[in-house]
């Protein structure tokens, strides 16, 4: 990340904006303690912290007058004024379901991995589907214990013949719960399933096939990775990425509007900004939404179904 920093104060931040560099080792103690120095000695903005915990304890902070913090944190919910940059599961999940509403799907099922993680997955669903006038017709939590076996044996109890069964997997392996929707005939001609981009930290299964997936654009990305490969002589990845999109973001900001002007109006644009990873925009709640390519995986590999999808 910090390499991706350097290429993006370099492209687009020197003149523009000082930018300080602190390690923190891994560690979310010491992760936490940098982040709130920065945020009290005077920093317009802080990005980062990349430690969960760090990150969570910072959304808990109530101060009105802390700068904005745009936390790298995998799997971070957010929180006002703390914004999630990473794709969360539960934008994921939202544009693919989203990518299926548009399509003409109406009811949906939603089985997704017991955990802190949970509501906000159904929350993002079932606001991304309103949007196109479907429902999430039911929720069922499901745990790791039995592979979602129960979980599936009560969605047929619970629903009917649904247009799609959304599974978002969490921390563990989707295939256990996959195995499972397949001993019912899921996905199906009536049935699709939806994955999320946590599905893609697993080895390709072939109970992935036939499956749609939200996910980000590895055509928005490639520029970057092959500028930053070429600069750096090592490959490129996510990381890089969303550590270069920040910079380039602060740097825009302060240009357009000077270097007060991050303020909640311009941060919650509900136009977004566009980046590497695509176009996004923040929430009031901290989180993230963002448009990005519909998948489905055939023969083991993500085809294109449609260019932009999104959950807003």
């Amino acid at each position: 990340m910090l390499d991706a920093a350097k290429l993006a104060m370099t492209d687009v931040g020197n003149g523009l904006l000082t930018l300080t560099v602190e390690d923190t080792k891994g560690d979310s103690a010491q992760a936490g303690k940098l982040a709130i120095s920065a945020i009290t000695t005077g920093s317009k903005v802080v990005i980062g912290p990349t430690e969960l915990p760090a990150a969570q304890h910072i959304a808990t902070l109530s101060g009105s007058k802390r700068p904005p913090v745009l936390a790298l944190a995998d799997n971070f919910a957010g929180g006002a004024g703390v914004y999630a940059v990473r794709l969360s599961e539960a934008d994921s999940a939202a544009a693919g379901a989203a990518g299926l509403a548009a399509k003409g799907g109406k009811k949906f099922v939603l089985l997704v991995a017991e955990g802190s993680n949970a509501s906000a997955v159904e929350k993002r669903v079932a606001n991304g589907l309103s949007i196109y006038g479907a429902t999430l017709a039911v929720t069922v939590p499901y745990s790791a214990s039995d592979g979602g076996a129960k979980a599936v044996d009560e969605m047929g109890s619970l629903v009917d013949t649904p247009d799609a069964v959304i599974v978002a997997n969490g921390d563990g392996s989707p295939s256990p719960i996959l195995a499972a929707l397949r001993s019912k005939g899921i996905p199906g001609k009536a049935i699709s399933v939806v994955g999320t981009n946590r599905w893609l930290e697993h080895p390709m299964d072939p109970l992935f096939e036939g499956a749609y997936i939200a996910t980000l654009d590895q055509r928005e990305t490639g520029p970057i990775a092959d500028r930053f490969r070429a600069t750096y002589n090592y490959p490129a990845d996510v990381n890089v990425a969303y550590a270069y999109d920040m910079v380039a973001l602060t740097a825009g900001v302060a240009s357009a509007v000077g270097p007060d002007g991050f303020s909640k109006q311009v941060l919650e644009n509900p136009n977004g900004f566009r980046g590497s990873t695509g176009l996004f925009r923040f929430r009031a709640d901290g989180s993230s939404e963002r448009s990005m390519p519909f998948y489905q995986i055939q023969k083991g590999a993500l085809k294109l179904v449609a260019k932009s999808t999104s959950g807003f």
